[in-house]
């Protein structure tokens, strides 16, 4: 099971990694309460976009307007008073819901209306259970708590001010249950239609065909919000003004039909602005502007409406999903969050020539935008779903589903972006920094095939490196090698050649791939001439570590090649083939130390900048005539760099040196071995007696006899010819490229005066 899962998780682990850590945090975010407001606002604007609520008839406001209180003052007399709720009660209404304070008599007529309240089973009064700081709590009026007839009309505020939620009951300061003013009036209503409150196995209050679970303190958008009493979320039909309202006058004034309140829940409250008993809803915000806010009354009747319409038609009350769910909830969203950014990590692979001229910033804008693209649908998704859940009365958390869908797009992001640089800097190793950018940033980078292009291919060698490594340990040349590519390397990057290929101590370096520039040959020939003036740092390092001193040849070629990415789909290389490649390994074969040579199509690229130390032309093996080849001396122009000057006078050895020598092709003898002199030399160059011709920059083994003892020198040698002989006895120049100590220390010797 788990051999089949691993590889699974290993394609998706930027998901497994991003989603879960993202979801965490989300969570731990949202129980801090820091998302509270924002849920809220979103929740409002739902409640804003819903479509408008049919009319009802089941409730009508009795306002106490401002030209009321002009006409009868505030508060209400007790006979004004009497007079309303008599007027009322000849129309029969269901309910009658007084929502004004009147624990203590106003003016005359308070004997007329105790009567009235004793003689109105229907009639409903309030009290203010609990109390605030600005505000204490208010009795009910004493003959309504006598009958049984009160009910509670506290609101419940948010943080942010506004009213979202309400009391189907609560406990005043004896313990006692108080129903809320609402509930009572709904209940009162619902009598004729024989629907009783019920409590379930739960204790969830029933009322007909709805359940009405209790809000907890963490659910929607609340967090740890203070649920005492039986609260539920307001149903809200809409802003102010969504009931019917008639004023105190025209009810008093008979101007109103007479069986306008019959079967009817009539409620009784203060409209006026400067009564002040007003509160925010989510109705009253609008986009840059704030609605005026809605009366009291007002939301004790929105609340009435929505227990009713519960009750009679089984409208499932605003309901919210549970923890867990939630938490599902946002999970799913880091899911698609880092499932949308990871499965686009990959820049489209190019299909056309077209798409292969696509440069990287493009191609990277692109890929951006179809990103953007897809979480913009995503975050459409959220809002989409969160929206068609509301209309079927579910709060679900909008504002950490969008922070679990960015934050785990901006951590899949980061994460691969990390693992980029991991897979950057690990592979710069090995490749240079602009063939992986090559490889990880441009549509064609993982292309397998090439194109042909015109470059300039450097290679290097060391000199008798072979021979050199026999005489020394593993670690020491492990070591030497170390020395020696790390300046390399350092140097071609100065010059931003790709360093296409290291085997054992050659180097192949690419100027023009896989980024093709103007002054692709003059920079491979400054890098090269560079790379000769390092070696005597090398040396200098080399000394002091007790190692050999090294020789370096350079071969230089300029001229098409196919290069691209060469293999199969599980192994490919970034490299360049062709002829104009096989040249310049050529050129470095007839290379000596310290030396750098090029091509003519090189040399012709860069000549005006160019001092040469010599010319030549060679046969060179698959090439059907002879190449002309240029000694470098410097480079000018930006550059302003020279090697020094390679001609030694040869000094004459006395007495001249028997040697035996023949033709080497790799490390196999060609032909017999064949006597000879060596009579000058000086450094490591030196000029040899011969009746056998020798072609130039052909290899060739060596061994040296003691002219005194006639014993064979120990050591191998090793040399180049460089040039033919101008003395009248045939010969020719060779150039070692491996003395050993023995053999330099007896030709030093044989030269001194």
């Amino acid at each position: 099971m788990w051999t089949k899962l691993k590889p699974i998780l290993w394609h998706w682990r930027g998901v497994a990694i991003a989603a879960p850590c993202t979801a965490a945090a989300v969570i731990l975010l949202r129980l801090t309460g820091l998302l509270q407001t924002l849920e809220w606002a979103a929740y409002d604007q739902f409640f804003r976009l819903r479509p408008s609520e049919p009319h009802t008839s089941r409730i009508i406001i009795v306002g106490i307007t401002e030209p009321d209180l002009q006409e009868y003052g505030w508060p209400l007399s007790d006979a004004t008073l009497t007079q309303l709720l008599n007027q009322i009660k000849q129309q029969q209404p269901r309910a009658i819901g007084l929502d004004l304070y009147r624990d203590v008599p106003v003016d005359s007529g308070y004997a007329d209306l105790v009567e009235v309240f004793r003689t109105t089973p229907n009639l409903i009064g309030v009290e203010k259970v609990v109390g605030t700081a600005n505000a204490g709590a208010v009795a009910p009026p004493p003959v309504l708590a006598e009958l049984g007839q009160i009910s509670a009309s506290d609101v419940i505020l948010d943080a942010d001010g506004k009213i979202r939620r309400g009391l189907l009951s609560l406990s005043n300061s004896n313990n006692e249950l108080v129903l809320g003013f609402a509930f009572t009036l709904a209940a009162l209503y619902l009598e004729p239609e024989e629907i009783y409150p019920e409590l379930t196995d739960e204790e969830y209050i029933r009322l007909g065909q709805a359940v009405f679970p209790p809000l907890e303190p963490n659910d929607g958008g609340y967090v740890r919000t203070a649920a005492d009493g039986y609260q539920i979320l307001v149903d809200f039909r809409g802003g102010t003004g969504s009931f019917e309202v008639v004023s105190v006058q025209d009810v008093l004034e008979s101007r109103i039909p007479p069986d306008l309140m019959s079967d009817r829940i009539v409620m009784i409250g203060a409209v006026a602005e400067s009564l002040r008993d007003f509160y925010y809803t989510p109705y009253n915000n609008e986009l840059l502007q704030i609605l005026p806010p809605t009366p009291g009354v007002e939301i004790h009747a929105n609340l009435t409406n929505q227990l009713l319409t519960s009750a009679l038609t089984g409208r499932t009350p605003l309901q919210t999903w549970s923890e867990p769910l939630e938490w599902l909830w946002i999970l799913g969203w880091s899911v698609v969050g880092a499932f949308l950014v990871w499965q686009q990590r990959h820049p489209p692979v190019a299909a056309s020539a077209s798409d292969r001229g696509m440069t990287s910033n493009n191609t990277t804008l692109i890929q951006s935008l179809k990103i953007s693209l897809s979480l913009g649908l995503a975050g459409g998704g959220i809002w989409g779903i969160s929206y068609l859940l509301f209309l079927a009365n579910w709060w679900v958390p909008i504002v950490p589903a969008f922070l679990a869908l960015g934050g785990a797009a901006i951590a899949t992001t980061t994460y691969i972006a990390q693992s980029a640089e991991v897979i950057r800097n690990t592979f710069s190793r090995y490749l240079t920094e602009e063939i992986v950018a090559n490889l990880l940033e441009t549509p064609e980078g993982l292309r397998l095939g090439g194109e042909r292009r015109k470059i300039t291919i450097l290679i290097s060698d060391l000199r008798g490196f072979t021979a050199i490594s026999e005489q020394l340990s593993p670690e020491q040349v492990v070591t030497l090698l170390n020395l020696y590519l790390e300046r390399m390397t350092h140097v071609i990057s100065q010059y931003n050649g790709n360093i296409n290929e290291v085997i054992g101590d050659g180097i192949v370096v690419l100027f023009g791939a896989p980024t093709q520039r103007s002054d692709d040959a003059a920079r491979a020939i400054a890098c090269a001439v560079a790379m000769q003036l390092a070696i005597t740092e090398i040396n200098q390092q080399n000394q002091q570590l007790n190692l050999p001193t090294l020789e370096m040849g350079i071969g230089i070629n300029t001229g098409e090649a196919i290069v691209g990415n060469i293999g199969s789909q599980r192994r490919a290389k970034y490299t360049a083939i062709g002829s104009q490649v096989n040249l310049a390994s050529r050129i470095e074969s007839s290379s000596i130390g310290g030396q750098v040579l090029i091509s003519e199509a090189t040399f012709t690229e860069v000549e005006p900048l160019l001092s040469i130390f010599s010319q030549t032309e060679v046969e060179v093996k698959g090439f059907h005539t002879p190449v002309k080849l240029y000694e470098v001396g410097g480079i000018g122009g930006a550059y302003r760099l020279s090697l020094p000057d390679p001609h030694t006078v040869l000094v004459p050895l006395v007495p001249e040196v028997p040697i035996r020598y023949a033709l080497i092709d790799g490390r196999n003898l060609v032909g017999q071995m064949v006597s000879a002199t060596l009579v000058k030399f000086s450094g490591k160059r030196a000029e040899v007696r011969s009746p056998h011709p020798m072609p130039f920059f052909r290899d060739i083994k060596l061994s040296l006899l003691n002219p005194y003892e006639g014993t064979t020198i120990p050591g191998d040698l090793y040399a180049k010819v460089i040039g033919q002989s101008s003395d009248v006895e045939p010969g020719f120049y060779i150039h070692f490229t491996n003395l050993s100590p023995s053999a330099s220390t007896l030709l030093q010797n044989l030269t001194k005066v």
